[in-house]
């Protein structure tokens, strides 16, 4: 386990569930899965737009705690739980990942909790200076 390094939010769900929002790992950084949680309130928006913006701000929050940016970030991927939902979480990200423009895949699946409607997760890699 040398290098690696452990990122945490302080949800509740990463202790229960036992894992990391982030792991760091020599240059690498991997971020799990992310819902649209603002975890200061606990709370959850119905809008999808707002949860991708929800999710983007902890991956944010993440990467930079774990010394990373989101210029950093090399892969994406977006789960749904409707294929309506795309078009609005493509907005959101977009205005993030518009320049960087990382590998993205987009799936639509189920998730764990009905007022979940978005999960994000990224890996990033230090760009050498």
């Amino acid at each position: 386990m040398r290098g690696r390094r452990l990122i945490s939010t302080g949800s509740p769900f990463e202790k229960v569930a036992g894992y990391s929002r982030a792991v760091v790992q020599g240059d690498w950084c991997f971020l799990a899965g992310t819902t649209g949680y603002d975890y200061v309130t606990m709370t959850m928006p119905d809008d999808v737009g707002e949860q991708a913006q929800n999710c983007l701000a902890t991956i944010g929050k993440a990467l930079a705690d774990a010394g990373f940016a989101m210029e950093d970030v090399v892969r994406m991927r977006y789960h749904v739980t409707d294929a309506a939902f795309a078009d609005v979480v493509f907005a959101v990200v977009g205005k993030v990942f518009g320049e960087i423009r990382p590998a993205a895949t987009m799936t639509i699946c189920g998730l764990i909790r009905p007022e979940m409607k978005v999960e994000i997760e990224a890996t990033a890699l230090k760009h050498g200076k």
